[in-house]
């Protein structure tokens, strides 16, 4: 599937085969691909959480709003962020760069997240978005289907998943097989409605 394709195609799925296994490969290659995303400063704040303990998955479901694709699908991706990524060894997101770029990010970095727990918790929002995309890309590359998801009590979910204090959930992707087709798209806005050239109107 080219990726105009994928993204065409890709629809959030709500009922999946709960008795479909997605292979070893097929995780490391939905993974591999996830974390090819972009990242401000190259700090890549995701972390992804594969949750495939049943009974923990019935456990989420159950702060889930009883979502039947937490349990259902193949895989269920938690993704978290890392609000403090900025502070853990960043020189280690920019190790082959040259000395020069090394010696201009460290304190650029530093300067931009310092003391602004805003800034750090809304670059962990959109690297964990641009990732979770991939993923569902990827997804219905492999011939998948996913639903992104953060119809869930966050701070229940946190605690079942032992986050440490300094990171956030931020949503679920479920990936698995379809048992119904989705249903036809129910009202995209024309691009019309959504562009503005230069200024707002």
């Amino acid at each position: 599937m080219n990726l105009q394709e994928a993204i065409i195609n890709r629809r959030s799925i709500k009922v999946f085969d709960p008795d479909h296994v997605i292979s070893e490969g097929e995780i490391k290659t939905l993974l591999e691909l996830a974390v090819l995303s972009p990242s401000a400063f190259n700090i890549q704040h995701w972390r992804f959480i594969i949750v495939n303990n049943q009974q923990l998955r019935q456990q989420i479901r159950e702060k889930s709003w009883d979502q039947s694709q937490v349990t259902d699908a193949s895989l269920l991706i938690v993704l978290a962020g890392d609000t403090m990524a900025w502070n853990k060894s960043p020189e280690r997101y920019w190790k082959n760069a040259p000395a020069e770029v090394q010696e201009f990010m460290m304190p650029a970095i530093n300067e931009y997240y310092k003391s602004k727990p805003e800034i750090q918790r809304d670059e962990v929002m959109r690297s964990c978005g641009m990732a979770a995309m991939n993923l569902m890309l990827t997804a219905k590359d492999l011939g998948y289907d996913s639903c992104p998801m953060d119809g869930f009590n966050f701070d229940a979910v946190a605690k079942l998943l032992n986050f440490p204090s300094d990171h956030i959930p931020v949503m679920f992707v479920a990936i698995g097989k379809a048992l119904q087709d989705p249903r036809p798209r129910s009202g995209q806005l024309p691009v019309d409605q959504v562009v503005q050239y230069n200024q707002f109107k």
